[in-house]
């Protein structure tokens, strides 16, 4: 049996998160939901990991909550920080996640 190596928080969330640092080309572990992805760029202990394409403009889901709105197209296995990220205005943030694109 294989170890997981990155959890999902929220079964709507759009980003897993590294339980360990990943390698480009190793793959994405979570036995629990049957998700094997491989992994696009280097990402870092605690790191979150796109697991579902995301378009810029699109929220980024973590907790089953929207964390930020990705600046660029995300592709599967790709790191979500701060590069394709940004964080939410105080007016997204006011109201909930389904009132906002």
């Amino acid at each position: 049996m294989k170890v997981n190596n990155a959890i999902k928080l929220h079964p709507s969330d759009n980003v897993v998160v590294a339980l360990n640092s990943l390698e480009v080309g190793e793959h994405i572990l979570i036995d629990e939901i049957g998700l094997v992805q491989e992994v696009k760029d280097k990402i870092p202990y605690g790191h979150k990991v796109c697991i579902q394409e995301i378009k810029k403009g699109e929220k980024i889901l973590k907790y089953g909550e929207c964390m930020g709105i990705a600046t660029n197209d995300i592709k599967v296995g790709h790191h979500v920080h701060v590069h394709n990220v940004r964080g939410l205005k105080e007016s997204e943030r006011l109201v909930s996640v389904v009132d906002f694109a």
